[in-house]
């Protein structure tokens, strides 16, 4: 056994300053000498765009399993993040969303939470909290351009800086964090690792979204989703609107091939009418847009099983958008990247072992898998999917997910288990647990709401802003 091995890592390269670039510094930082971190652009100092992220445009939250894990690696960052003009969402006591079964009921007993922000500022959060720490150095306009080692084993990267000029540094433990773009499956092949199995699943879904000055107080107010129905013979549509920093709402639609919104500011608010419910577009009316829409197409989900490979060298571990990306909608990706730095911790905090590489693949690897499971259990039933067609167990899964969402919208006990599976605190196979079961064969307890459930100060709030509008007019 080598020194480095029995002592555990002592140098830790990092490709990639993203979130999950951050998280694994985070992760490993306590237990290494140092830890370096390469990224091919800049770092902005304040909470500015960080190029590469296009996702940062579109709706996105933390889920109640990644906040936690955040504050586990980064104790006290959820703290900074809400001082900041993060909201923190009781779910689903704050939150209005029309799902393909009918309204959620806003139950008065939250048993979850989602924190949402911009994403600039919580990248911000979270870098300032890692690069306190002195281990922790970043090396800006670098390129990771290879691996250095072999099929066995990997001993740090190839390197290329902003002049073209080429070097090698060495490690005891590479992470590659590098993202969507990332280049280490053709890495690994250049070392003779072959048999990645690859996934893909592709809904088609078209994402535009635009920021806007919110026309009531964000703090306190909802969440606010229509949900895209699958069994529609139309085109699927969806669309969120999250009270994010700075007073605003951050506001998402989505469309699949054939009902796509589109870059034209002017078509924003009257796709938003075409949704399943106008309840967003009635909101849109009072609201101030700032900025451009953003448009993106790059909405698949994608996974990389690593921790399947029968050849795995040690010494690499591949984390966050590297491993699995998701369709936004469903608002996983940053929590799974989170839920995998905090296993890449929890095994080091354990001890030095000889296969920490590939034991940390396989704990990364089960909060992707139950993300891929919601993620493509959903979207293998709109008919512009392409990847792969549902079978017949994926047909009558959704029957069965469809009821307990029924129930969910009269059933707080159906709610709360919906909701902890879509927290990432607990696996799917938890929706048939036998008392979970029952509540599905039984149905709603309540009658379904016929319209969105606003609260009496937040109609008293939209009351006011149509007796303006109506003033003015």
């Amino acid at each position: 056994m080598s020194e480095a091995t029995s002592r555990g890592p002592q140098r830790v390269v990092i490709v990639g300053g993203s979130l999950a670039g951050m998280l694994a510094a985070a992760a490993v930082k306590d237990h290494v000498d140092s830890v370096e971190i390469l990224e091919a652009h800049d770092l902005p100092a304040g909470p500015g765009p960080r190029t590469g992220v296009p996702q940062a445009a579109h709706i996105h939250w933390l889920q109640a399993g990644g906040a936690e894990a955040i504050d586990a690696l980064l104790p006290g960052s959820i703290d900074l993040l809400l001082a900041a003009g993060a909201h923190r969402i009781p779910v689903t006591t704050d939150m209005v969303i029309f799902s393909p079964e009918g309204w959620y009921r806003r139950w008065q007993r939250a048993t979850h939470y989602v924190i949402t922000a911009s994403r600039d500022l919580t990248d911000l959060v979270v870098r300032n909290e890692v690069l306190k720490d002195p281990r922790v150095t970043v090396r800006t306009h670098t390129k990771a351009v290879g691996l250095l080692g072999d099929r066995r084993a990997v001993r740090g990267v190839r390197l290329r800086d902003a002049d073209g000029i080429a070097s090698d540094l060495h490690a005891d433990l590479v992470i590659d964090a590098s993202g969507r773009a990332s280049r280490l499956p053709r890495w690994l092949a250049e070392l003779g690792v072959t048999g990645l199995v690859e996934e893909r699943l592709d809904s088609g879904m078209v994402y535009a979204s635009r920021l806007y000055r919110a026309p009531v107080p964000t703090r306190g107010w909802p969440v606010v989703g229509v949900q895209a129905d699958p069994r529609l013979r139309q085109p699927a549509k969806a669309g969120g609107i999250l009270p994010i920093d700075g007073d605003r709402w951050h506001v998402s639609l989505m469309g699949a091939p054939g009902g796509e919104p589109t870059r034209a500011a002017e078509d924003f608010e009257p796709f938003a009418r075409t949704l399943r419910h106008p309840v967003m577009a009635d909101l849109l009316e009072h609201a101030e847009p700032l900025g451009e829409v953003s448009v993106t197409h790059s909405t698949a989900n994608r996974r990389s099983s690593y921790e399947r490979l029968s050849t795995r060298p040690d010494g690499l571990v591949a984390l966050g958008d590297s491993v699995a990306t998701f369709n936004p909608v469903y608002a996983q990706g940053m929590s799974v990247a989170a839920l995998g730095a905090l296993a890449l911790r929890d095994l080091l905090a354990a001890g030095p072992t000889r296969d920490l590489a590939h034991r940390a693949q396989r704990a990364i690897a089960r909060p992707v898998h139950t993300a891929w499971t919601l993620a493509t259990g959903q979207d293998i039933h709109f008919a512009t999917t392409k990847g792969r067609r549902p079978t017949f167990a994926d047909r009558l899964l959704r029957r069965y997910v469809s009821r307990l969402s029924r129930t969910a919208t009269g059933s707080f006990r159906a709610a709360t288990a919906l909701t902890d599976v879509l927290a990432l605190q607990a696996p799917p196979t938890s929706l048939v647990r036998p008392g979970v079961l029952l509540a599905a064969l039984i149905g709603p307890l309540r009658p379904q709401l016929d319209s969105p459930q606003f609260n009496a100060a937040e109609r008293t709030l939209l009351n006011a802003l149509a007796h303006r509008r109506t003033s003015r007019t």
